[in-house]
């Protein structure tokens, strides 16, 4: 039997996909960098068929490319011509939510949106929020150990991870959801999967820590005159708000363009420094004193120049859109989307070193940015106005070369997919990469599970 007609034979009807069949969405994240499309692609319904796909792909030879929600930026769920892709869209159920054990039980297809709804329906709060909530799966989430914006607060992916359920490369399966957060029994190989993005093993089941709903969510908009300022404002809040959940800034230009592209206009002028702050509270009457206060001390002390409190949900959420740039794409075509992260106490003056590189070698580029301050998580928005591959190399040179002068991470939440692959060894030494490749080659000796991401090449 062939490939194609050994899958039809082990996976249920309609989850093998072949030549037309097979939509658009298969070819690229979200990064836009993929070319082709798969030569299959499986769409398998439960763990079993994923490890069937996998046993009989590896008999094959067949290298394999999972994909979750695809959207991704660093091409890390892009596949060639020849690559089967794995889609788990349809191992999207929500199995168990245990209120004594604070924890979720729920598929690798499962939509972040959907586990969010599903949690507070039970009165928790699912802890990670990302923009892309409407389409960013479990899986995807874990495989890249993905963070978002209340990091400050309920940590990363793989923070919150208690069990995982993988498939290796041979299609042995490896169930282990466990519902408790002291297990010291042995090499925690949960965690080992997570951040790997599919390149050990198929994530399809995973029991993630829930949390408690906060009864309400004040929200405020602080201007700020100098990055020195942002972080005063930043040991204020974690000292005043013990309900602290994210601390997002955002820079002069950032601001200015987003802010025109929701048509809102929030201070007289844009600010050097605009910074959102949010705090979990109990509710009830005078909620919003204690920020209110924190606001009056950072006031008096020149920390801010200007703040506002939202007074509804629609005012928070023109503050979030401001800072999630929905338009940036449109604004700024070919844009080149940066993701870094180093000591807080450093970024303003990275971001200056940074800008003031591209500017003295790309007069005519753009460089904007914003991010997670309260966990130093820099985003790094650059466009070329006629970009090709060679500038925008150069671009990214300067970035990195300038991180790695800070050492930093060239990936914060991101990944490495295969963007990132040529600069890993910026934040990583040639013995941690090295150990990275035993790793691969114990758990995927004929390297067919998302071939050419995260390591690059030997030399």
């Amino acid at each position: 039997m062939t490939l194609t007609e050994e899958l039809r034979a082990a996976l249920s009807p309609g989850a093998v996909l072949t030549g037309p069949d097979i939509p658009e969405g298969a070819r690229s994240d979200a990064s836009g960098v993929g070319r082709s499309l798969p030569l299959l692609l499986l769409r398998p319904s439960s763990t079993a068929e994923v490890s069937a796909a996998l046993r009989i792909c590896a008999r094959h030879g067949q290298t394999v490319v999972p994909q979750g929600g695809m959207t991704g930026l660093a091409g890390g769920a892009c596949p060639a011509a020849t690559d089967v892709a794995l889609s788990l869209e349809r191992l999207d159920v929500i199995a168990e939510i245990d209120a004594e054990a604070s924890c979720i039980t729920l598929g690798a297809g499962c939509i972040l949106q959907t586990a969010q709804e599903a949690a507070a329906a039970a009165g928790f709060q699912f802890p990670v929020d990302l923009g892309a909530r409407g389409s960013a799966t479990i899986g995807g989430m874990i495989a890249t150990n993905a963070g978002g914006v209340r990091v400050i607060r309920h940590g990363m992916m793989r923070d919150n991870l208690l069990g995982l359920e993988v498939v290796l490369a041979d299609g042995t399966i490896l169930s282990h959801l466990a519902k408790v957060r002291k297990d010291n029994t042995g090499y925690a190989l949960g965690q080992l999967i997570a951040g790997s993005e599919g390149t050990l093993g198929v994530i399809t089941r995973a029991t993630l820590l829930l949390h408690p709903m906060p009864l309400a969510r004040e929200t405020a908009l602080c201007a700020l005159d100098r990055f020195a300022d942002v972080l005063a404002l930043l040991a204020l809040a974690r000292s005043e708000l013990p309900g602290l959940s994210a601390f997002e800034a955002m820079w002069q230009g950032y601001f200015a363009l987003n802010q025109q592209a929701e048509n809102l206009r929030l201070f007289p002028a844009p600010p050097p420094f605009t910074v959102i702050l949010e705090t979990e509270t109990s509710g009830g009457p005078g909620k919003s004193a204690v920020l209110e206060d924190l606001l009056a001390t950072a006031m008096d002390r020149a920390v801010i120049t200007d703040a506002l409190i939202a007074q509804s949900d629609r005012d928070a959420r023109s503050f979030w859109a401001v800072r999630e740039g929905h338009h940036l794409d449109r604004l700024l075509p070919g844009l080149l989307n940066l993701d870094v992260s180093l000591a807080t106490g450093e970024m303003g003056a990275f971001a200056d070193a940074v800008a003031t590189r591209i500017a003295a070698d790309f007069p005519t580029a753009r460089v904007h940015f914003f991010g997670h301050v309260g966990d130093g998580n820099l985003h790094l928005a650059l466009h070329l106005p006629q970009p090709d591959a060679r500038a925008a190399h150069a671009v990214e040179a300067i970035a990195y070369d300038t991180l790695r002068a800070f050492a930093g991470s060239v990936s914060a939440e991101h990944g490495i997919g295969t963007l990132k692959r040529d600069w890993l060894q910026h934040s990583r030494s040639a013995a941690e990469i090295a150990t990275m490749r035993q790793l691969k080659a114990a758990l995927d000796p004929r390297h067919i599970l998302n071939p050419g991401k995260v390591l690059p090449d030997a030399d």
